[in-house]
């Protein structure tokens, strides 16, 4: 048989039922993984992009409202997006926590109400990060599972669709009483390609999972470290108000 001649397309159209049908199905996991793969690689380098972007004017400025104004406009940030929510949270509970003297919408994150209240405040942007966090892992990992499905299951139609194909050409040689190669080769090539159908999806999937696994888990990470250096910074700026008052009730 001169393997130059293979023409898979027919040899497809002359396999029998079964294997066409296990063919189709991996031709559909094939294209979902490759549609998953280019959406998700330019959603996360994007992420990455501007979420460093983000984070460096964060740090350069130490302003609130200024990076609340850089965070809307980089949309594909997720460390922008957490920052918003929690930046959204603190001034919320400033304004329901301010006193009748203190300036109506005063910035955060100095508002002018008791310690305890302050407490409370730091524990709604507590939670509000976290349910952030959780909210932009659940987008990140969006449709990964299933390259890992693709992974794992696609070899084993694959190899379906082969022993079917084969089954079929030994019962063909059954019937024409003639088990030389040239019955027997054309047949077993023909099931073997959803073997390497199988294959074909799965490599790329596997291969993509783990790499889109280990960006989400660096992403993950720094939420966790923002989200931490966000709150010491409130945290802080409690404690500092709060020692600017007791110093000025002791001066009076």
């Amino acid at each position: 048989m001169d393997f130059s001649s293979l023409d898979l397309i027919l040899m497809i159209r002359n396999a029998g039922l079964v294997v066409q049908l296990v063919m189709a199905i991996l031709l559909f996991f094939s294209v979902a993984t490759w549609a998953i793969i280019v959406v998700k690689f330019r959603y996360i380098r994007r992420a990455f992009r501007e979420s460093a972007e983000f984070s460096e004017y964060f740090w350069k400025s130490r302003d609130f409202s200024s990076a609340f104004a850089k965070a809307k406009s980089l949309p594909g940030s997720p460390l922008a997006r957490i920052f918003r929510i929690a930046y959204l949270e603190l001034k919320k509970t400033s304004q329901l926590g301010e006193s009748p003297e203190s300036p109506a919408g005063a910035a955060p994150p100095s508002p002018q109400f008791s310690f305890g209240a302050r407490l409370a405040a730091t524990d709604n942007v507590k939670r509000a990060l976290r349910r952030a966090i959780n909210t932009e892992m659940t987008r990140m990992t969006q449709l990964v599972p299933f390259l890992a499905t693709t992974g794992n299951t696609t070899p084993f139609i694959g190899l379906f669709g082969t022993v079917w194909g084969i089954m079929n050409s030994f019962h063909g040689i059954g019937l024409k009483g003639s088990a030389n190669l040239a019955v027997v080769a054309p047949g077993i090539s023909e099931a073997l390609v959803a073997t390497a159908a199988g294959l074909a999806a799965a490599i790329p999937a596997v291969i993509a999972y783990n790499y889109f696994m280990s960006k989400i888990r660096i992403v993950e990470t720094e939420f966790q470290s923002f989200s931490a250096d966000f709150l010491n910074i409130v945290e802080r700026d409690i404690l500092r108000v709060e020692r600017r008052r007791d110093e000025g009730r002791r001066q009076s």
